[in-house]
């Protein structure tokens, strides 16, 4: 590991704290975890599915930390309070989905290594911006591009999924997320005339940092000929994946955004086509 890593590890401290939380969201254990069979699952399909969901939780876990921290910066910028705590929602619903992510990787055969930087785990505005402008900030990298990309690419795994746990943990998750993928769009509803041209413009520039970072990522998915047993275990074939998430790219992120006056097209360094 490189200086300042860790391992992500998780744990449950449970006690009264797990009975609160889990009064908080019993749907968690009310998901058919017992049902579970991969015995007919090949080796390579199980490690590539521990990795997969391992990484998904590690990539929940980044997510919660984005939206507590743009739950701090919408307190900040003195955004309405109804509006505040829709957002406030967010970190637990994240919080779940990290443990539905973990919680199947360990009955695959346990988590895989992932080393991390705790200290960076998201990044943050400029503390020289104002606070209307770190929110916005924060709202269109985490909600107006991630969170309303990551939505229709969840329910596609959903309705490919076959393993009735699986399943229910993606249904799960694309119930809670829809909530997060209409935040962005809500919070500029209020927020878009608060900022000039030149907040647009940063705001332009935030967005096409965000999406160039999303299909870079999309290069290291390789093209498998027979994914059958990966897609049992509940993801789609990666050309399918890939062309959903082009569509979706252009129709739950660019398209809003453009209706909003806020055009990340030419701040881009990526090829959408790649």
């Amino acid at each position: 590991m490189k200086p300042g890593e860790e391992l992500f590890e998780l744990s449950m401290w449970g006690g009264a704290v797990e009975r609160r939380y889990r009064h908080l969201r019993p749907e968690v254990e009310q998901l058919p975890w017992q049902d579970f069979d991969v015995s007919k699952a090949t080796p390579e399909a199980l490690l590539s599915a521990r990795r997969t969901w391992t990484e998904a939780a590690f990539q929940e876990h980044r997510t919660g930390a984005a939206c507590a921290a743009s739950l701090q910066a919408l307190i900040a910028a003195r955004a309405p309070i109804d509006l505040v705590a829709m957002a406030s929602r967010f970190a637990l619903d994240e919080m779940v989905h990290v443990e539905l992510c973990a919680r199947l990787a360990q009955m695959l055969g346990g988590g895989a290594p992932l080393a991390y930087d705790p200290k960076h785990i998201i990044a943050l505005p400029s503390p020289e911006l104002s606070p209307k402008l770190q929110a916005s900030e924060l709202v269109i990298r985490n909600f107006c591009v991630g969170e309303a990309l990551s939505i229709p690419i969840l329910r596609g795994s959903w309705h490919a999924a076959r393993q009735p746990l699986i399943r229910a943990i993606l249904a799960r998750i694309v119930k809670d997320e829809a909530a997060h993928g209409a935040f962005g769009w809500l919070y500029f509803d209020w927020a878009l005339d608060l900022h000039d041209e030149a907040d647009r413009l940063h705001l332009a520039k935030e967005a096409a940092r965000t999406i160039d970072a999303v299909v870079s990522r999309w290069s290291d998915i390789p093209l498998l000929e027979n994914e059958h047993d990966d897609q049992r275990l509940g993801w789609m074939e990666s050309r399918a994946y890939l062309d959903l998430a082009k569509r979706s790219l252009d129709r739950a992120v660019l398209k809003p955004l453009l209706e909003r006056g806020i055009d990340p097209r030419p701040h881009l360094t990526k090829s959408l086509d790649a």
